[in-house]
């Protein structure tokens, strides 16, 4: 990693002293991160906590075929519709028996969601395996909500 980051500062610097004079290639060559600070990791800004969701009735037909088409390529290797555990839980029901708050963390908050969450590490010590963070937006996330009311018999 040390190397790479290494090479990738070296090949910055020929590059801004290419290009540029060596007034603007000295500047640029202080402002530029060293091999550590380039290594060090980024934050994650993914995970903003939700606080708040509406549901609303009747369901929003397109926002439950958006679901769906999110269910199929995030969710559907590890998640039946049915009860049946496949690596993860299956989803029926899953929206009586959680607070769609509670689903929205999971989905958009997975690795705060199992380490401050009683009931998520329950379902780690169930399954033994994280759920991945999938990457899913909020405004993805209350589409597949949608579609697991649906899946849930709501209308």
């Amino acid at each position: 990693m040390f190397r790479k980051t290494t090479l990738l500062a070296a090949a910055l610097m020929v590059a801004v002293f290419a290009c540029t004079s060596k007034k603007e290639a000295e500047d640029a060559a202080k402002k530029s991160p060293g091999p550590t600070e380039a290594a060090a990791p980024q934050p994650e800004t993914h995970g903003t906590e939700v606080k708040s969701i509406e549901l609303k009735n009747p369901l929003d037909p397109s926002w439950v075929v958006i679901g769906e088409g999110i269910y199929e390529t995030k969710c559907l290797a590890c998640h039946k519709l049915t009860n049946e555990k496949l690596v993860g839980p299956g989803w029926a029901g899953v929206t009586k028996r959680r607070e769609p708050l509670w689903i929205m963390n999971m989905v958009t908050n997975v690795e705060m969601m199992l380490e401050t969450d009683p009931e998520a590490q329950k379902m780690l010590e169930e399954c033994l395996v994280r759920m991945p963070n999938q990457n899913v937006t909020q405004d993805d996330a209350r589409k597949i909500i949608e579609f697991m009311r649906k899946n849930d018999g709501e209308k």
